[in-house]
């Protein structure tokens, strides 16, 4: 297997990167959070698969060994953009700003979210590097994650085409937050992070409208007015465009909008002509040729749970101390529980010798896709963000959802509205009854699995990493590239 290596001046001095009349370099950019840096990754490795050209990934530092397995073909060139910035990355957060972003009062949530992330002073250094990469790469287009503001920033100031890689529901980022903006979906539709469903009573259409005048509200308040004039001054030091500000910015000026979903999964409404919901971002499978002991635990099993909450949950003692009872439950029914536990969560479970015997407990799986795609695995307890929701789906496993925060509860809403999911009624709590309830309901109901079946075949049809990358290398911007063709099949 080729590696990504080096930094891209010093890689294209090297001679392995020609600078002919052909070059048409394409450069991603996204943050290294795995939930949002993993789609990109399995796009990059779809086109160094087929051996497109001029392949290069911008990411934090830690993403190097990420990016480097992405090169399954021609080189997938690494470009550090730093150390992370804690203002962006979730997994960096104290416990305070962590309880605050993921309490159960919606709007205070999101609201917490925003006050934390909305540092302006923290990309200048991300856009700068980046600035940097560009210039040096002169990319024909950029394929930028949805979240990474520097990136389709720049993009927008320096006139590169773009692409737009979106890990959510499509509503998710065609849906203002804010009143008398532009907005993609009708007047009404659930506010993004609301959790609130499509067919709303008045009082949750009450609720609705107030999240966005709430979310306006707080962009009045002496606090964040300062920081807006902060952010005033950065955009005009970096020299970013006015139209790089506005609302829809990301949609309007993308050449395409990628979306990991299909329409089955959002409520109803006309999406935008320059969107392609394309399914789940799935690589080859599978991942990890010899599974080794997990994979032969999960052969000898009948029935199996697998739990797996993402990297940012932080479970608490009793979180923890319910779920191994959950678990002990569902083995006197005869069902086994995979649990991916991060180590440091793992001092807070009981001996081993008090464990029940159908649990297995890994701090780490070489690939969840490979678990989920097992057939003993029956149903998916997960915090549904993004990638959970879809991957699980993909797989046809029906999901059980303890949400975490903004996205998940609009996952958790549409799964349970769509007879795939239902959720936990209380998130904070991890209550025993009420998680065994809904775990054995979805396991013992067999509609759950057969719509998320139908679902998997869906999110199959969409054509995933391949549609996506036949859709990029049809894009005008790359015409009279030599890179192969898009598929016509």
């Amino acid at each position: 297997m080729r590696h990504a290596t080096g930094h891209p001046a010093r890689h294209s001095r090297r001679g392995c990167l020609p600078m002919g009349a052909n070059r048409r370099p394409i450069l991603f950019v996204s943050y290294a959070e795995s939930g949002l840096l993993n789609p990109l990754l399995v796009l990059a490795g779809e086109l160094s698969r087929r051996e497109v050209g001029d392949l290069y990934f911008a990411a934090d530092e830690k993403a190097r060994d990420d990016v480097a397995g992405a090169s399954t073909g021609s080189p997938v060139t690494f470009a550090s953009l730093g150390d992370t910035v804690s203002e962006m990355s979730a997994v960096t957060w104290d416990d305070e700003t962590y309880a605050a972003v993921t309490q159960r009062d919606r709007f205070r949530a999101h609201a917490a979210v925003i006050r934390h992330s909305f540092a302006p002073e923290s990309r200048i250094e991300k856009y700068r590097a980046l600035e940097r990469v560009v210039d040096e790469v002169r990319p024909a287009l950029m394929v930028i994650e949805s979240m990474c503001q520097y990136g389709y920033e720049l993009a927008i100031t320096k006139g590169i085409p773009f692409v737009l890689g979106v890990p959510f529901v499509p509503s998710n980022v065609l849906t203002s937050h804010v009143p008398f903006a532009r907005s993609y979906t009708p007047s009404g539709f659930p506010v993004p992070h609301s959790g609130l469903p499509a067919t709303m009573t008045l009082r949750q259409k009450i609720a609705n409208q107030l999240f966005r005048i709430r979310t306006l509200g707080m962009f009045v308040t002496k606090e964040t007015r300062k920081v807006v004039e902060r952010d005033d001054a950065v955009r005009a030091e970096l020299g970013i465009a006015p139209e790089a500000r506005q609302m829809m910015a990301r949609i309007d000026h993308a050449e395409q909008v990628l979306c990991y979903s299909v329409p089955e999964l959002d409520y109803p409404f006309e999406l935008p002509e320059r969107m392609r919901l394309v399914g789940t971002m799935v690589p080859p499978l599978p991942q990890v040729a010899d599974g080794g002991e997990l994979t032969d635990w999960l052969d000898a099993q009948s029935s199996v749970v697998y739990m797996g909450f993402g990297t940012i949950t932080r479970l608490t003692r009793p979180q923890v101390a319910s779920l191994v009872e959950v678990a002990r439950r569902l083995d006197a029914r005869g069902h086994q529980v995979l649990w991916k536990l991060p180590r440091e969560q793992q001092e807070m479970l009981p001996p081993a010798t008090e464990l029940p015997a159908g649990l297995r407990i890994e701090s780490w799986v070489p690939s969840q896709l490979d678990v989920l795609a097992h057939p003993s695995v029956k149903v998916f307890f997960t915090h549904a963000g993004g990638n959970g929701y879809h991957e699980g789906l993909y797989f046809g496993k029906p999901l059980v959802v303890r949400p975490l925060w903004v996205d998940c509860d609009d996952q958790a809403i549409r799964g349970q509205d769509f007879g795939v999911s239902l959720t936990v009624d209380h998130p904070e709590t991890v209550d025993t009854d009420d998680v065994l309830d809904k775990v054995t309901r979805v396991l013992e109901t067999p509609a759950f699995t057969e719509r998320a079946a139908r679902m998997g075949r869906l999110l199959h049809e969409a054509g995933g990493r391949a549609a996506a990358a036949d859709l990029i290398l049809r894009l005008p911007v790359l015409a009279g590239t030599d890179a192969p063709a898009a598929r016509t099949a």
